[in-house]
């Protein structure tokens, strides 16, 4: 694959991302303001216990204190000093002072000890390095002057809180201006929207990592096809153990398991988000979250009749072994696994979607095949449109013109497509955004990707209505609804492509009498349940690279899914 990996033997840039945090923040500032020293002060994660077992949780740093840092130890904090430029400078003067804990002898026998200021000088950029607990010295020394600004974030749930001996002291202190967190929180979301080299090599291999995953959950379907027929273990004997490489794919978990071996065999600690594992009509459910139940085994029915009779805001999940099929059978009923799980490297994202045939050896169905090709044709034209500029708003329109396209082929639309258009319905079946900012967070920076999201009712930065909004996307609102990203697109954007169409009984409900549906034809496919392809992008100058190594073409997933490669 494309891309530096020798880049990451260095050491994490930071000074270059407090660069550009600075200059996003100063130019937010009033101008009477900018001429004044900047303070800004970020506490780093605690770490985490689960209640009674005295033992860490895995630790997983606050994503702005990471990009201004590189620091991954806990009960860390930073403070970052701003001086006004002078005749001499050709600039601000920044300085930046990184707060480690000390060890503590009585603890190092139950876990490994922080690093040595040393040690912490050979791994870290930042000026100087110094222990925890003389912060408030420091912060004392910088913060003496009614021309002084002092910088910080919400101190909500969301982030990591100063210690609250230092926040008084700030807030009382009768000198300085209590401290501001209108605009250190949007500097940084404009600041990380546009990724850094580094930056990209960190999610190229988390991506890379991840692609393999996605491989190895479809090659464990195969092989199970290839040497079983997809006859379910019936008989298995339980209680006994099981080798790695005698690991069978019969139920969501069972794919989940695989999936995050596979990750943390090769270093990534963290999953980007909790997977989504959905077989059969649970892949109707967006952000599905259950990840327990066994496959579908005996004929799925295509009518449905179960899920038709469930009201719309039905949230159970019944067990399709039993209740949409023959019952206990000896093969997997046909049906699709969709799975969306990504990993994180160094605490950067990946987000990778893969819908696969399970049963009628690991082969698609017509029905399913027709939607996959289509929601394939919907992220094909997204991806080859993509380039410097294109508002993302015209992404998310396109996706909905093919899917109007394609169901009016498969006939499960009607009508004239001008109607269809305007009728909006089109968002029953695929209602999410087609994509969203990826980077120290999977669904990243959302104050600086969908500017809107801030208001003046905020506590942060109000910056005002989105003018880069085309005119022409107030006639359809329900198509951009759930837009994570409303910008046109800019070199150095991470981001996912992600379409998808679903038949959820609860997003179906409220267009069961439109006259744009054939509903005869819409039974045909609502077994499906949901298919969504998702890969992640970067955008280059000149177009833009995919990161994700899993093919998705019908043909490489079948040969995979039923064992013949």
């Amino acid at each position: 694959m494309f891309g530096n990996p020798a880049l990451l033997e260095s050491v994490y840039p930071a000074r270059l991302h407090v660069t550009k945090t600075i200059e996003k923040l100063l130019g937010f500032l009033p101008d009477g303001d900018r001429v004044k020293t900047q303070v800004i002060i970020l506490s780093g994660s605690t770490t985490p216990f689960r209640n009674d077992t005295d033992r860490e949780m895995p630790l997983r740093q606050e994503s702005n204190f990471f990009y201004l840092t590189g620091c991954d130890v806990a009960n860390s904090h930073l403070m970052i000093t701003v001086s006004p430029p002078t005749v001499a400078s050709n600039g601000p003067e920044v300085k930046s002072t990184l707060f480690i804990p000390r060890e503590d002898p009585l603890e190092t026998m139950w876990s490994p000890p922080p690093p040595t200021l040393e040690a912490a000088r050979s791994t870290h950029e930042a000026d100087i390095i110094a222990y925890s607990d003389e912060l408030e010295k420091h912060v004392g020394g910088a913060v003496k002057s009614a021309e002084t600004i002092v910088h910080i974030l919400p101190q909500t749930i969301q982030f990591p809180t100063l210690p609250a001996p230092l926040l008084a002291a700030l807030s009382t202190s009768g000198v300085t201006p209590p401290p501001m967190i209108k605009y250190l929180l949007p500097a940084l979301h404009s600041a990380r929207l546009i990724k850094t080299e580094y930056e990209i090599e960190l999610i190229r291999q988390a991506n890379a990592i991840s692609s393999r995953a996605h491989e190895v959950i479809m090659r464990v379907l195969g092989k199970d096809v290839k040497e079983v027929g997809g006859r379910v273990s019936t008989n298995a004997k339980k209680n006994t153990a099981v080798m790695p490489g005698q690991w069978r794919i019969e139920k969501e978990a069972e794919a989940e398991a695989i999936f995050v071996a596979s990750c943390r065999r090769e270093g990534a600690v963290h999953q980007a988000y909790m997977p989504i594992v959905a077989s059969a009509q649970h892949a109707a459910t967006l952000h599905y979250c259950c990840n327990d139940r066994a496959f579908a085994w005996g004929p799925v029915n295509s009518e449905r009749q179960d899920l038709a009779t469930q009201p719309a805001n039905s949230h159970i999940h019944p067990h399709y072994g039993t209740q949409n099929g023959d019952g206990e059978g000896p093969t997997l009923a046909p049906q699709v696994l969709l799975l969306d799980a990504g990993c994180e490297w160094r605490n950067y994202a990946s987000d990778i979607t893969r819908t696969t045939p399970v049963g009628n050896g690991g082969k698609f169905t017509p029905e399913a095949r027709a939607i996959y090709e289509l929601v394939l044709k919907m992220q094909e034209e997204a991806i080859d449109s993509l380039r410097p500029g294109l508002h993302w708003d015209k992404v998310q329109l396109q996706c909905h013109l093919t899917l109007i396209d394609g169901f009016l082929e498969l006939g499960i639309f009607k009508g004239e497509k001008s109607d269809i258009i305007k009728s909006e319905i089109s968002s029953a079946f695929f209602p999410h955004g087609v994509g969203h900012s990826l980077g120290l967070d999977v669904h990243d920076v959302p104050s600086a990707s969908k500017p809107e999201a801030v208001t003046a009712s905020s506590s942060l930065l109000a910056l005002g209505p989105n003018v880069t909004i085309p005119i022409e996307s107030a006639d359809h609102p329900s198509f951009y609804r759930y837009l994570r990203l409303r910008l046109p697109l800019a070199a150095g954007m991470v981001l996912t492509v992600e379409p998808g169409i679903y038949f959820s009984p609860h997003l179906l409900a409220p267009v069961r009498s439109s006259p744009y549906i054939d509903h005869e034809v819409l039974a045909k496919y609502e077994s499906v349940g949901g298919v969504r392809i998702e890969d992640v992008l970067w955008i280059t100058e000149t177009g833009c690279q995919n990161f994700t190594m899993t093919g998705k073409s019908v043909e490489w997933i079948e040969k995979l899914a039923s064992g013949q490669t």
